[in-house]
């Protein structure tokens, strides 16, 4: 049996998106119950060296467009990384998940093969389409939300592993 890349992305990717949505729904019920400032959780980071709470949203939600924009062929959106509230990050993450379901199979299916090549600066890196799914984008999303999901446990928001895995 063959895996089909539009099920392998997909409904999976808005299905990581929309779990990070629900954590961030649980962000904002602490801050206004702890009557906190947004920006310590926004801000925080597990390590001095590592990404704040915001960029780790931020990533899994490019992540997520670029991945079904590449296997699509179609012009990647950019946003503007401009989200200084949950709201705005939950509105982009929004904007993500529809953007992502607006694909049919018949635009990612067949795509196991198909080269990929990401920019960074001057640095190219070239896959194969179910390599970069499987093997990058995927795991990206879910590190991004998994560092999403720890800092907001380290902070005392009452997340759990169902809040995480949400309904797969």
């Amino acid at each position: 049996m063959s895996i089909s890349m539009y099920k392998a992305s997909v409904p999976r990717l808005a299905n990581a998106l929309n779990n990070l949505d629900h954590l961030l729904d649980k962000a904002q019920s602490h801050i206004d119950a702890k009557k906190l400032d947004p920006k310590t959780l926004l801000e925080f980071r597990l390590y001095p060296d590592m990404l704040n709470m915001t960029r780790q949203v931020q990533i899994a939600s490019d992540t997520a467009k670029g991945v079904v924009a590449r296997l699509a062929g179609v012009e990647i959106p950019a946003y503007e990384d401009n989200e200084h509230s949950i709201a705005e990050l939950r509105a982009r993450i929004a904007k993500t998940v529809a953007f992502v379901q607006g694909f049919q199979a018949g635009q990612i299916d067949g795509t196991e093969d198909k080269d990929i090549i990401v920019k960074r600066g001057d640095k190219e890196t070239h896959y194969k389409g179910m390599q970069f799914l499987l093997g990058h984008a995927v795991p990206n999303i879910y590190f991004h939300t998994s560092m999403t999901y720890a800092i907001l446990r380290h902070n005392g928001v009452d997340v759990g592993k169902r809040d995480y895995l949400g309904t797969p």
